[in-house]
């Protein structure tokens, strides 16, 4: 009896490379892609007016780096502050409103005082800012 050898057959090709090339796709479509929620609608950031001179006149509310309240550089209790506020802008609703914080002052402190002044009639409001060096 005579047994055949089996017939050596070529080992198939492995699939590393495959893997390896669907790893790249893998990551050039997580670099590529946008990995945050895109918005419904198109917003256009507001843009800074720097080097212009601030309009003179108006009221100007501070606020120090420990989040204390000064209106026209007279230090009130927030209530009294916006009652002092309403008052001058009753009637003078154009009047310009500046905020002037401290850039140790947390922004809870300052981002309320705009919409506040609004709610009161100021249809003129600013917040001070120094720019940077870029």
């Amino acid at each position: 009896m005579k047994l055949s050898r089996p017939i050596r057959r070529t080992p198939p090709e492995t699939i590393v490379a495959l893997i390896d090339v669907v790893f790249f796709l893998l990551v050039f479509f997580m670099l590529v892609g946008r990995m945050d929620a895109t918005a419904p609608f198109d917003v256009l950031p507001p843009i800074a007016v720097s080097g212009a001179d601030m309009p003179g006149g108006g009221i100007t509310l501070s606020v120090s780096a420990t989040g204390d309240l000064a209106l026209d550089g007279v230090v009130l209790p927030l209530d009294r502050a916006f009652e002092e506020l309403a008052a001058r802008l009753d009637g003078a609703p154009e009047t310009l409103v500046r905020i002037n914080a401290d850039r140790a002052a947390r922004l809870r402190d300052v981002l309320p005082l705009s919409a506040r002044a609004e709610s009161l009639g100021a249809r003129r409001v600013v917040l001070v800012l120094t720019p940077g060096d870029g």
